[in-house]
């Protein structure tokens, strides 16, 4: 293609773990509209599952520049810097306070600047917990992404039922999916438990089925059994690991076809045979390729779980009956629902909509119009305030006095200390506050 045919694309992504950088990251080069060349910046949020270096590596998305910024670093940045696009990959308190904060940003922004980029969000996976809270707080971006038919549909009637604007709402499907069909079983046959932060929570259920993985393991010595890990203890994901696998293991005599692996998950699904999970979205990613899937119902199918949003896939069974040779059959017509699409054109062009769509708004003359959240001062004022405290910003989104500086660099002294802090934080979460939890069972 000539080079005179190419427009370069600034693109920034916002995430405040490895997972949602890997989303955010991910969407930002489906949704970039054909004929540009992308140039991908990412800003990590300071907290406490900001991805270190190694998870961030294990995502393998690259950026051509990487920032850890505070909420108000951020705003800063976007005062100074010109984007295309801004893909706010945060819980959804990030994303109200963000738009709340750059509405402001851009208000009072130098007249010369070029407009405000386009500004695009959704969620990491599958939807199954404070549907309403989640999407009223991301609304106001220009783009609020749905995973499939059945999420676009959920979420339009969210909006409308609160008389927001639902226009924003957009069909795509999850970045991540891809990779080879499967075509049979391998040698040797390998069984995969895609292991999940904070499903189930309590000790009690996560140790059963730990030791119903091993116990399979020991009924099938000719398989490879493996449990799938998401991070390594001290490490923290979108969600907080109170009870890691890791150590709940060291109290087994586990088999030696059994292992602990971590990794691309993409990468485990190329040798997997059966993968096995409670409501982890690597579920959708084994159905796309066609791969054997089951979800788990040994604990309840409960909302709590989030194994209740399968119900109709036909792949919920338990281990009683994977152990008598049991293998679900997906139903065709949830999986379509579901945005998963093995080796159609279909998934192909999911992500077409969102960039016609992104395509019209950078062509639009003039500036966009500023954010308009459903959450303001008037519609939640005893919510919104609160909410953009959490990020050191005022009701009207400007930062408070005290907040972080923004246009230096924490020092040595501040950046060990800050360090400290945050594995203290993780110490107590994954060792204190489970003593203190089991304490007040007594």
């Amino acid at each position: 293609m000539p080079a005179s045919a190419t427009k370069t694309l600034r693109v920034a992504v916002l995430a405040d773990s490895d997972t949602r950088w890997k989303w955010g990251a991910l969407t930002a080069n489906r949704i970039t509209p054909e004929n540009s060349d992308l140039r991908l910046d990412g800003y990590l949020l300071r907290g406490r599952a900001t991805p270190t270096a190694r998870q961030l590596e294990e995502v393998g998305v690259q950026a051509d520049a990487l920032h850890e910024v505070t909420a108000v670093q951020f705003l800063h940045a976007m005062r100074e810097e010109s984007y295309d696009l801004l893909v706010l990959a945060l819980v959804g308190g990030g994303v109200q306070a963000m738009l709340h904060g750059l509405g402001r940003v851009w208000e009072d922004g130098p007249a010369d600047r070029a407009k405000r980029p386009v500004v695009v969000t959704g969620y990491v996976g599958v939807v199954y917990e404070k549907l309403a809270d989640g999407l009223l707080l991301r609304h106001g971006a220009d783009l609020v992404l749905a995973n499939s038919r059945q999420d676009a549909d959920r979420f339009r009637a969210v909006y409308e039922g609160v008389g927001a604007d639902a226009g924003s709402v957009t069909e795509v499907a999850l970045p991540f999916l891809g990779g080879a069909a499967y075509t049979g079983e391998h040698d040797p046959y390998t069984v995969v438990f895609a292991a999940q932060p904070s499903v189930p929570e309590n000790r009690r259920d996560r140790t059963y089925l730990l030791n119903r993985l091993v116990e399979h393991a020991r009924r099938h010595p000719e398989r490879e059994v493996l449990l799938k890990l998401r991070s390594k203890p001290g490490e923290h994901t979108t969600h907080i690991e109170e009870l890691p696998y890791q150590k709940l293991v060291q109290r087994l005599d586990p088999p030696a076809n059994f292992r602990l692996v971590y990794g691309h998950m993409g990468e485990v699904l190329d040798r997997t045979d059966l993968l096995v999970t409670v409501s982890s979205t690597a579920a959708l990613e084994s159905l796309h390729r066609r791969i054997p899937t089951v979800v788990l119902t040994d604990l309840g199918v409960r909302e709590a779980l989030g194994n209740h949003h399968f119900v109709g896939s036909g792949c919920l069974a338990s281990w009683d009956q994977l152990d008598a040779g049991h293998r679900p059959v997906p139903d065709e017509e949830w999986v379509s629902r579901q945005g998963v699409a093995a080796g159609g054109a279909s998934y192909e062009t999911a992500f077409d909509t969102a960039r016609e769509r992104i395509t019209k708004l950078l062509a639009r003359p003039g500036d966009l119009p500023p954010p308009a959240p459903y959450y303001t001062t008037v519609t939640a004022p005893g919510y919104l305030p609160g909410l953009l405290a959490r990020h050191h910003l005022g009701p009207d989104g400007t930062p408070l006095p005290g907040a972080p500086a923004a246009d230096k660099e924490p020092g040595p002294v501040r950046q060990i200390v800050r360090r400290a802090a945050r594995g203290a934080y993780r110490h107590g979460v994954q060792r204190v506050a489970p003593v203190i939890r089991r304490m007040g069972e007594l």
